[in-house]
């Protein structure tokens, strides 16, 4: 099946005039047609609901979405990878029918080093232990207890059933704490162990430590050294998509079709969907105000917006004491993405080959103990660091359709660096952002100055820009233990009809779209109750 949002790789456009659409009457507004967004117009309008979704941007989509950064290469600006998207609203939205495919990624992830030594971390337990036992011997009993803790926090907090606590308002501390029992090691991973305690807990070879070091920082503005980031590993391995525990993997046509195929499911059921118009002011229990100062009546406004901006569009109408807790949230991105062209594929020196197994997983560029220290260290002074920490995906050896013959795309997704820099401004000094990524992987690559055509530079500041995500932090706020589960934001907020649906609530980022389905849940709970 063709998807016709797909189709105009999602410049929907206005499907009528400002006036026409100012003139109808409507239940819900969405504001913004990122990913969750469209989800919670779609259950919405399949409930019956009159529903318009108004987007910023030409594109729908937001920070999960297709562009074309080269000519004939089609790219997702942010996100890259499918795995905490819930089967539930794969199911409910028919995604499959809708013609959503992705292939796992059951080569896992690649780590080489310095020594020349590398390990391939596989998605399958007997390959992983092979590699294990080869490269580590001693930390195979540790390896295996280490994974096990993940396993039972999922199984506990994440059945395949209804009991899974991802669906409806947040568990309670108390109800978590049910869940756990006396399970110390879960409950040390959920909410207080940094990722270097975790993996020193359970590995002693500090080369398989730093393999896994990364895992506890993604998109997170905290080093792995400081508390709570080893819940950010479990929050990446909780996922069960296609029934496969803790499975990534990447989506055919790239991570934007889901949002496309999700746009699909929202305007089949009826709802109406804007691009290309911004939301200046939200008026609570009565509607919007656009940029161009027209009004659109609405008693239910549901803000896929990041709260910081939620709140600027809310001004005084703002109750004083979630304004608080909207401000509490650090939102301050550490991000650089890259989208990269390539005419071939890295060669590795550890594993040498420019069309090997580990290109299909996904790769790191490690770094030691020390450089994870100094690099976030030095992000937080506002400079960059000798060295980035950058993770890799080549979605084109999957799925030959998003870049001509012959070439490659390679996504990396890099950190720590400022959202503002000390001296100078990303405009700058994004060159130097690019060599020094590069480099970080020319230390483990014969071929990257080669290899590389053209590359696309997101810092902080341009997904702000480009996608709308406040401070360019792609969770809209963190995901640490103070601000998940319960702490996190919720969809109902105090103002009178409006919600909230983005990652900034339960359960936290990622492309999920559980979040859009909460929102309207509640929603619709509510107005059966008013």
């Amino acid at each position: 099946m063709t998807s016709p949002t797909a189709a105009v790789l999602g410049q929907v456009g206005l499907p009528a005039t400002i006036r026409e659409l100012a003139a109808r009457r409507w239940d819900v507004i969405v504001i913004g047609a990122g990913h969750n967004g469209l989800a919670c117009a779609a259950y919405l309008a399949r409930a019956g609901k009159q529903v318009l979704v108004l987007e910023a941007r030409e594109r729908v989509g937001g920070a999960c979405t297709i562009e074309e950064p080269f000519p004939g290469v089609h790219m997702s600006p942010c996100a890259y990878l499918a795995g905490l998207l819930h089967p539930r609203v794969v199911a409910e939205l028919n995604l499959v029918d809708r013609g959503f495919q992705w292939t796992p990624a059951v080569n896992g992830l690649f780590v080489p080093f310095l020594d020349g030594s590398s390990i391939h971390l596989w998605d399958e337990d007997e390959a992983c232990e092979a590699e294990v036992r080869r490269f580590a011997p001693a930390d195979l009993e540790g390896w295996r207890a280490m994974n096990d803790v993940i396993r039972r926090l999922r199984d506990a907090l994440r059945p395949e059933d209804d009991a899974d606590a991802w669906i409806g308002d947040a568990p309670t501390a108390e109800e978590i704490d049910r869940r756990l029992g006396d399970d110390a090691e879960a409950k040390h991973m959920l909410y207080d162990w940094s990722m270097a305690e975790f993996v020193e807990r359970y590995l002693r070879d500090e080369r398989l430590q730093s393999a896994y070091l990364g895992q506890g920082v993604i998109g997170t503005n905290a080093s792995p050294f400081d508390a709570g980031t080893a819940s950010i590993r479990f929050h990446h391995a909780s996922g069960r998509l296609g029934g496969m525990p803790g499975m990534w993997g990447y989506v055919r046509g790239g991570m934007g079709m889901v949002s496309f195929y999700f746009c699909d499911a929202a305007r089949e059921a009826g709802a109406v969907v804007a691009s290309g118009v911004a939301v200046a002011q939200i008026v609570p229990g009565e509607g919007v105000v656009l940029e161009g100062g027209e009004r659109i009546q609405a008693a239910v406004v549901v803000s896929n917006a990041d709260p910081r901006r939620t709140l600027k569009m809310l001004g005084q109408d703002a109750d004083g004491g979630w304004k608080v807790a909207v401000e509490h949230v650090p939102i301050e991105g550490c991000t650089v993405k890259l989208n990269v062209l390539l005419r071939e594929l890295p060669n590795f020196v550890a594993r040498p080959g420019v069309d090997a197994p580990h290109h299909y997983g996904q790769i790191n560029a490690p770094l030691t103990h020390a450089e994870w220290k100094a690099g976030y260290a030095a992000a937080r002074r506002g400079e960059l660091p000798e060295h980035l920490w950058c993770e890799l995906y080549f979605q084109s050896v999957h799925d030959a359709t998003v870049a001509p013959e012959g070439q490659h795309t390679m996504s990396v997704f890099a950190q720590y660096v400022p959202y503002r820099f000390a001296q100078g401004t990303w405009d700058e000094r994004r060159e130097e952002v690019k060599r020094l990524a590069m480099k970080s992987l020319g230390r483990f690559c014969s071929n990257i100055e080669t290899a590389v055509i053209d590359a696309q530079v997101l810092g902080p500041p341009d997904i702000e820009e480009r996608v709308g995500l406040t401070g360019g932090h792609i969770f809209q706020g963190e995901c640490l233990p103070p601000f998940m589960w319960s702490k996190r934001l919720t969809a109902r907020t105090p103002m009178q009809g409006v919600y909230l649906c983005g990652a900034c609530t339960h359960p936290g980022g990622s492309v999920i779209g559980i979040n859009g389905r909460n929102a309207a849940m509640a929603v619709l709970q509510d107005s059966a109750n008013a």
